[in-house]
């Protein structure tokens, strides 16, 4: 079977699905004096009808996840998220807003040029050199953590997605295959059926097929039963009704990788997006701190003053009466609680502090998935070798051997229902290694957030996509 498995979904993708227009930050994450804060904002829409695959009995793994990627609310919430990110850049970048300050004199102040009525000040404030710097990088940093979640996002649905894919083509596999068992039993019983009807079977093998039909069919329904649950986990990660009938999938083969172990796990610290969520909110860190320490440091203020003056009472008018009055303003905070603004800046290092140890742990519980993972995909794979080329062709052959043996009275029944019986679990155990196998590849492509049946590309680490084969 092919899965149809991308090599990449590309964000050209999810653009398509959730904005009508993307800015350039959307594809690719900028340091914040690069920002072009006039880009607009990419608006969610739903997807249309028909961006969505089709997804009947023709439809492939690839189908399934790009139905996922353009319809799943995780991953939409996970966009808006970091859209909301990049719009707190140029909020970071931006001098304070201006100051506007009206006075009305209830009382007039009386001056040798006449009265003073009204006052108009226009103030703006100036922060210290650098401060808006400091907080626009950090902005970009927190946008380029959104920017990481929205890809721990997406790769975390495309594990769901292909984990229920395989667990429903495995429960389809292994229904076949119990039917199939199950109407070889029937037969058997038929025969013995006529066999004691001739006086030339014994009751007790009569009960005993019985018994292992009543058997089987309870494992039948257990297998039928299942594959409801399952199928609505699938549902649910496409974000459709959880009764939605899922057709059943093909067999499923298992697929090459092209890198070797200590490869994958060289790629960890440098791909996982969780990671880099990490790395991201270390440099927004660092950032903070600069901005702390610039706490210790006053902010400029400058405005512009207007007077508006009557005219004089007295009985000899100056030159100037009447004249209104205009005058600069400048002035500035005096950073003079200095204990507060250490605080801060020690405050600040202690996030650093922690975010680096955050780092630290989160890359050591992943390389241990990670090898957990690699053990899982190995182990299934080591099971589809010796089942497909060991046992099953050896509990195929010994089971047309007694099956023929029986059937001209030269083996005992019980030796048939063993040789069914162990036929059946090792077909069962090859579906379910071929379903490990695919699960737990899957899970390393999370982990490594690259797809490792693809060209990696030596100087990235990330999968390139590799010429369409029709």
């Amino acid at each position: 079977m092919r899965h149809g498995k991308p090599r990449t979904i590309p964000w050209l993708l999810l653009a398509l699905c959730y904005a009508d227009h993307a800015p350039l930050q959307a594809q690719l994450p900028l340091p914040a004096s690069t920002f072009d804060v006039t880009a607009p904002t990419a608006s969610l829409a739903e997807p249309a009808e028909s961006l969505l695959p089709r997804l009947d009995e023709h439809a492939l793994l690839a189908d399934y996840l790009a139905y996922a990627a353009c319809n799943s609310p995780a991953l939409k919430a996970a966009f808006q998220r970091y859209q909301g990110a990049l719009a707190q850049i140029p909020q970071a970048r931006s001098l304070p807003d201006p100051q506007l300050t009206y006075q009305y004199f209830i009382k007039e102040i009386e001056t040798r040029v006449g009265p003073q009525r009204h006052a108009v000040t226009l103030s703006q404030r100036f922060p210290w050199f650098g401060t808006l710097d400091c907080q626009a990088d950090a902005a970009a940093q927190t946008a380029q953590a959104a920017r990481q979640q929205l890809e721990v996002a997406k790769f975390n649905l495309f594990f769901t997605v292909k984990d229920a894919y395989f667990e429903v083509a495995y429960l389809a596999q292994a229904i076949a295959v119990t039917n199939e068992n199950l109407a070889l039993l029937q037969q058997l019983e038929e025969v013995l059926l006529t066999r004691y009807t001739a006086a030339a079977a014994s009751h007790p093998d009569l009960v005993r097929v019985q018994v292992e039909r009543g058997k089987l069919d309870d494992r039948l329904r257990a297998l039928q039963a299942l594959r409801l649950p399952t199928a609505a986990r699938l549902n649910a990660a496409l974000n459709r009704p959880i009764t939605t009938p899922i057709p059943a999938p093909g067999p499923v083969t298992p697929s090459p990788i092209t890198l070797a172990d200590d490869e994958i796990l060289n790629l960890l610290p440098q791909a996982n997006p969780a990671l880099k969520t990490l790395d991201a909110r270390i440099e927004q860190h660092k950032h903070l701190i600069a901005l702390a320490q610039k706490d210790f440091y006053p902010d400029l203020t400058i405005g512009l003053n207007y007077v508006e003056v009557g005219d004089s009472t007295a009985s000899r008018r100056p030159p100037d009466d009447g004249k209104d009055a205009i005058g600069a303003l400048l002035s500035v905070n005096i950073p003079l609680w200095r204990n507060k603004y250490h605080a801060a800046v020690r405050q600040s290092r202690a996030r650093y502090h922690a975010a680096v140890n955050d780092r630290l742990h989160r890359q050591n519980t992943l390389a241990a998935d990670l090898q957990l993972a690699l053990f899982d995909f190995h182990d299934a794979r080591r099971k589809i070798d010796l089942y497909a080329n060991t046992l099953l062709p050896k509990a195929r052959e010994a089971f047309s051997v007694t099956q023929a043996a029986f059937l001209t009275g030269q083996s005992a029944f019980t030796d048939l229902i063993d040789a069914q019986r162990l036929l059946l679990e090792f077909q069962l155990a090859l579906h379910r290694a071929h379903a490990d196998h695919e699960q737990s590849l899957a899970q390393l492509e999370m982990l490594v957030a690259t797809d490792l049946t693809g060209p990696i590309s030596p100087e990235s680490g990330v999968s390139q996509p590799a010429p369409d084969d029709g």
